[in-house]
Parts: structure tokens; C-alpha cells; sequence
């Protein structure tokens, strides 16, 4: 984030923390995965902003590609619609514009409204005419390391690699047992490496990458606001679509007629960027499969061992629940004859837990 402090933003007149200016503070922390946002209002309009913190203690999960957020926000204003204003303050002081509103997880659970199909369906069509050419905003990763433009099974095999070094290896001396326990090794990632090497190229676009309920906002007129592309990259645009699908966990129904969405909006802008989709999303949503089970099963345990909220053995069985219903999506990516029990997995964790307070100094 352009904006890594909130006493960045307080130092200005009238942004103090906790104190009222029109009936209203500075909300929050409202904690994300990685980040805390807080929302006030500036003392010389009705618009409320928000800014963000990143939390560093916490294990980074997902490969981030661009400097800024609210940097990138500024070069898609006018080319992406509903997306959260950015309000500069000055150089170094980046604000955005908080969407009043509901999100669409605090709403029905199966499938989209048809207005906010369509909605949806322009932002695929929006996000596949930007492509690595037409975003200058600073990126992370240093440009050798790219994989060249079209090459969809480098780009995925860059994805599988950053799971298998940064998330599995590189926390499996303090994980390892608890993987083995779930019957969960490495060696689902090399299968899906090699289908990867069989995918269709598909020219390489923007991606938002974390196109969840959460991060759809629905405003007072009904329309469909995107927010958080703290992890937006340039890439496979039906990535997108995967991680959509995945994400959302639409009935079988509404999954398809989203994806046929998708591919619609996409052939109208550039057909060539969905070309091969039906072959190669079954791979996209295995390797998102197999992700979510190397960074479900590693925030599991870590929440377990927060002492704050609340004794671990009584939220044991809630995190066997979700850490099993994510090896039962993964099932076939990963290998699994059988499926371990609720009971088990909560074994599993039990005995991890103990071992680790017991190692404790």
C-alpha cells in the first residue's frame, strides 16, 4: 500500500484517532488476511476513506505483483467501472473512497442477481482489454522473471511453485506433521504442474485475483462495486474466472452459467483471450483446490493457537469441519483414496497443538 501507517493520515488537520468530526470517528481496525483498514471521514466533505495497515506478523499466502493498490486504482479510473475513487493528499498520501453498502456475503448465497450478472460480466470484459502494455503501475517482481505474454502454463507453474516453496516448504519444519497426519504432501502440486504444460496460451491481462462475496460491494442504487485488488497481477485472464468460481462456491448450476458469463464477456472484447477455456479450467480450479488446502490447513493451526479467542479444544471441531471440507473439494488433485473423519482431523490437530505447547519454552 501506498499508505503503510495510519499515523500517515492522522497527521493531518482534523484526522485524529477517535475523535468525532460530524458525528463520526475513525472506525476499526476491521481485520483482512493480510491488512487492517480503518474508515473516517475527511472534515471537509461527506465522503467517507479508508486506509490501510498491512499485518506483518502474519504468513503471506499469495503472490503480490504490484507496488500499490491505490497506485493501480488511480491508472484504472475511467476504464473499470465501480471500482473505489483514490483521494490523493499529496505524494505520498493516498486515500480511497470507502463504498457505502452491503457485501454480497451479507446477502443470498446462490446465484447473482441478473443486474449483477451483467455487472459482473462487464468487469470481465473491462479487465481483459487492460493488458501488461496498458498498466504502469509499479510492479513487485522484477520483469526477467515474467513468463512471456500468452504462456498460460508458465504463468500457472510460477503460481504452483510460490505454493510449494513460500507456503509448504517453507513452513513444513513447523507444519510437516500436520500435513502428513491430513494425508497432505507435495506431490499433488506436480500434478498439477503437469497438466499446466498442456494448457492453451491465452494473451496475458489484468487480473483482479480475489474475486470474492467479500470483495463485492452492493450500494444503496443496487450496483456492484469491486474493492480489494491488493493482489492483482497481469496474467492468464481465466485465472480470474477460476479463483471466481472457487471462491464463490456456486451450486453446479449457477457455477456454469458463470462461467459461460465469463466467456461471453470475454469473446465480445477479446476472443483470443478465451480461447481453450472449457479444457483448462478444470486445472485452474485444481491448483486453486490444492491451495486452499496448504493455506486452510496452516491457518487453522495458527488460529488455534491464539489464546484470545477462546479455548482450543472447544474451537477444535469447527476447524476440523473447514479443514475437511477443503480436503474433500481437493479429493482429487490431491490423491486422497479416503478422506479423513472430522474425528481425525481434529486428532490431528489435537496432537499437533499438544506438541507444539509442549516444545514451547
Amino acid at each position: 500500500m501506498t499508505v503503510d501507517t495510519t499515523a500517515d493520515v492522522r497527521g493531518y488537520p482534523g484526522v485524529r484517532p477517535g475523535t468525532p468530526y460530524d458525528g463520526t470517528a475513525i472506525e476499526g481496525p476491521y481485520r483482512g488476511h493480510y491488512r487492517e483498514t480503518y474508515v473516517f471521514a475527511l472534515p471537509d466533505g461527506p465522503l467517507r476513506c479508508k486506509v490501510h495497515e498491512p499485518r506483518s506478523e502474519l504468513f503471506r499466502f499469495d503472490r503480490t505483483c504490484f507496488v500499490s493498490e491505490d497506485r493501480l486504482l488511480l491508472e484504472l479510473r475511467g476504464r473499470v467501472s465501480r471500482i473505489p475513487e483514490v483521494i490523493v493528499l499529496d505524494e505520498h498520501v493516498l486515500l480511497q473512497r470507502f463504498i457505502e453498502g452491503r457485501t454480497l456475503g451479507s446477502g443470498l448465497t446462490g446465484a447473482l442477481s441478473p443486474r449483477h450478472s451483467g455487472q459482473l460480466g462487464r468487469l470481465f470484459g473491462e479487465l481483459v482489454a487492460l493488458d501488461a502494455g496498458s498498466i504502469g503501475a509499479r510492479r513487485l517482481c522484477d520483469p526477467a522473471g515474467h513468463p512471456a505474454d500468452g504462456d498460460s502454463g508458465a504463468f500457472l507453474d510460477g503460481l504452483i511453485t510460490f505454493t510449494e516453496q513460500q507456503v509448504y516448504r517453507r513452513h513444513h519444519d513447523r507444519f510437516g506433521s500436520l500435513f502428513r497426519e491430513l494425508g497432505v504432501g507435495e506431490g499433488a502440486l506436480e500434478g498439477v504442474r503437469s497438466r499446466a504444460r498442456r494448457l492453451t496460451g491465452r494473451p496475458f491481462t489484468l487480473i483482479h485475483g480475489d474475486l470474492h462475496r467479500l470483495n463485492f460491494i452492493v450500494d444503496a442504487a443496487d450496483d456492484l462495486w469491486t474493492i480489494d485488488w491488493e493482489l492483482s497481477m497481469i496474467g492468464d485472464p481465466l485465472y480470474d474466472l477460476a479463483t471466481h468460481l472457487h471462491l464463490m462456491r456456486y451450486p453446479a448450476g449457477t457455477a456454469g452459467r458463470t462461467a459461460r458469463l465469463w466467456a461471453s464477456a470475454v469473446e465480445g472484447v477479446r476472443p483470443e483471450c478465451a480461447k481453450g477455456w472449457r479444457d483448462d479450467l478444470e486445472t485452474l480450479l485444481a491448483y486453486k483446490r490444492l491451495q486452499s488446502v496448504y493455506t486452510d490447513v496452516i491457518r487453522g493451526a495458527i488460529a488455534l493457537e491464539q489464546p484470545d479467542a477462546g479455548p482450543a479444544q472447544v474451537r477444535l471441531p469447527v476447524t476440523a469441519h473447514r479443514v475437511r471440507e477443503v480436503l474433500a473439494r481437493a479429493r482429487v488433485p490431491l490423491g486422497l483414496d479416503a478422506l479423513p473423519s472430522p474425528r481425525e482431523v481434529m486428532a490431528a490437530y489435537d496432537r499437533w497443538l499438544r506438541g507444539v505447547t509442549a516444545s514451547a519454552p
